[in-house]
């Protein structure tokens, strides 16, 4: 079996654009005619200059190869052009390329991918998702409204969901990290506040943020936020460091989760190393792939540190995060985009299973999804921003205002 040809199809996500402004697709076939779908989650570019990388690195190290050589093919792209360290748009270039790859084998041999990754674990998946607005609702009153957070909250424990996360505590800029500013700190507490009255032990809360804050200045959040014993504190300072992290997690009882910006065993090994993090969260479209992100959850648990695959793309990635949930002893929780339902499900030709609060792992060969290429045509990318940004300039709260979310 070879590797003959490559496509990238870049989707526009219709407003509000959750999980991003896009997302990017491959499709790889063989010579025999077998299709495999991948999701790079590469955002440090444009997505057409993401979508070129991933035609060169296939033709570099992957046309007329043999998909089955999954492992070769992650060392000849990771020490490509003699870098050999941990880089994110390789990374989430091949990420894309590598889960296409064990989609293929997974047809090949009729079985789903978790079952050539050591079998089935877990029968179904704890999920949860962020709260968003509704559609009749304006984002920047409601990212500033705990009671509105608190609504949306019991709303989506009541379709099954026992977790829901929030990320209260303002804009996250490139000249990060920071002090909390005082506004902050109240809201974040208020917003823990009206939320676990809300539904009290009906679900966990994941408390998110984007590496704002300096190590002085997360211990002092944690602090207001421990009487309200959330699941976790997430990415409480940049992931550039993970022994400045390693202060908060010294500091708090709350655990500490991080790693959707992490590629690669070497970042992760780190983060354990210095007692960073208790819940690491690979993304698969960035963390090097599937059979990488197997890697990190086994170095983990020695550690006894559980994996939440993190997801803030598209279905593909979704499908390749529930594959490794699925085989792994330590998954913790998976994220959703609320019940992986509307456009996400639209992508495919059958959605994800979601009930009552669980993805269900398919049974079908390889990732368990197809494209469906009709509504990937009808939604190209046409814009210029990049899938995430971050404010490029220091957050200053009086001229800044309330923030609208991520």
């Amino acid at each position: 079996m070879k590797l003959q040809t490559i496509e990238t199809h870049i989707v526009k996500t219709p407003p509000p654009g959750f999980g991003g402004r896009y997302f990017i697709f491959v499709v790889l076939q063989t010579a025999c005619g077998i299709r495999g779908y991948g999701e790079i989650y590469a955002a440090s570019f444009a997505p057409e200059t993401v979508s070129t990388m991933a035609a060169d690195v296939f033709g570099r190290y992957l046309e007329g190869q043999n998909p089955f050589e999954i492992e070769r093919f992650w060392r000849r792209a990771h020490g490509s052009g003699f870098s050999h360290r941990p880089d994110p748009s390789m990374q989430g270039v091949v990420s894309g390329l590598e889960m296409a790859c064990w989609d293929i084998v997974g047809k090949a041999l009729d079985r789903p991918v978790y079952d050539l990754l050591g079998g089935k674990v877990n029968e179904r998946l704890r999920t949860y998702t962020y709260l968003y607005p509704r559609a009749d609702q304006d984002a920047v009153s409601f990212y500033n409204d705990a009671s509105a957070s608190a609504e949306a909250a019991a709303g989506y424990v009541s379709d099954g969901f026992t977790a829901v996360k929030f990320d209260p505590a303002g804009p996250y800029s490139v000249f990060d990290g920071r002090q909390p500013d005082l506004d902050a700190l109240r809201r974040s507490e208020d917003f823990c506040r009206e939320i676990r009255a809300t539904v009290g032990d009906r679900a966990d809360l994941l408390f998110g943020t984007h590496g704002q804050f300096t190590p002085a200045g997360a211990i002092r959040l944690a602090k207001r936020l421990e009487a309200f014993d959330p699941l976790w504190f997430e990415e409480p300072t940049p992931p550039d460091m993970p022994e400045a992290m390693a202060k908060v997690a010294s500091a708090t009882s709350i655990p500490i989760a991080t790693g959707e910006r992490l590629c690669s065993k070497y970042e992760f090994s780190r983060v354990l190393q210095c007692g960073a993090a208790a819940i690491l969260q690979p993304n698969l479209g960035r963390a090097g792939g599937i059979l990488e992100s197997k890697k990190i959850a086994a170095i983990a648990e020695p550690y006894y540190a559980q994996i939440a695959p993190h997801l803030y793309c598209g279905p593909v990635v979704a499908a390749a995060n529930i594959q490794l949930a699925a085989s792994i002893p330590n998954f913790l929780i998976l994220e959703s985009i609320q019940k992986m339902d509307g456009f996400h499900a639209s992508l495919l030709t059958k959605p994800l299973c979601w009930e009552d609060g669980h993805i269900i792992p398919p049974t079908t060969p390889g990732l368990g999804i197809e494209l469906n290429m009709d509504v990937v045509a009808q939604n190209p990318w046409d814009g210029s921003r990049l899938h995430l940004e971050m404010a490029q300039h220091p957050f200053d709260p009086g001229r800044d205002g309330p923030f609208a979310g991520g």
